[in-house]
């Protein structure tokens, strides 16, 4: 009697074959780097970076120092953007990390840079159907750009946090080019 393990065996194999083939064929997700990208500090965020954001899976990228989560991805991150200065853009606390939105809250991608931290850090989040919220993707990051120290002197300030002169400063009465006429003695 022929033993049909031979053909469980061949079987088996091919059916594993397909299935990583069918794994590995997810397509990667094209971004341009940074300018920054090489920065070593660009290095610690990545390797910190969470295999899951918002229930979406990390994603393979072609550009160094960048992240992507979803299929299609509606988590994009480079790291090493050019650090942002005093705004008077909407700045969020998340977790320690200060983020700044940098476009209209409406629309259906927002992109959120990083404020304080050098390099800075662009993340961009689809919203809408099949996206998701700030509150899920911001706070999943958080460890990740912590491996970025905070600059002192560089927090996000609310508007009460800043002081405003208590008086009105009035201008100098201006100089004078004539002189003044002096008075004489009269007898």
């Amino acid at each position: 009697m022929p033993s049909h393990r031979p053909r469980r065996l061949v079987a088996a194999l091919v059916a594993c074959s397909a299935a990583l083939l069918l794994a590995a064929c997810a397509p990667t997700v094209a971004l341009n780097p940074a300018a920054d990208a090489n920065d070593p500090r660009c290095a610690d965020v990545i390797v910190h970076l969470p295999d899951t954001v918002a229930d979406k899976t990390k994603r393979e990228t072609n550009a160094q120092a960048t992240g992507a989560w979803g299929d299609p991805a509606v988590v994009l991150l480079r790291c090493g953007v050019a650090p942002i200065g005093p705004t008077a853009k909407p700045c969020i606390t998340v977790n320690g990390i200060d983020w700044v939105l940098e476009n209209d809250p409406a629309s259906p991608s927002l992109r959120y840079i990083t404020f304080g931290r050098i390099p800075a850090t662009e993340v961009v989040i689809a919203h809408g159907k099949n996206g998701v919220t700030d509150a899920a993707v911001l706070p999943a990051l958080a460890d990740a750009i912590g491996a970025i120290p905070q600059q002192k002197q560089q927090k996000c300030l609310d508007t009460s946090d800043v002081t405003s002169p208590t008086g009105t400063p009035t201008a100098a009465p201006p100089a004078t080019s004539t002189p003044t006429p002096t008075p004489t003695p009269t007898n």
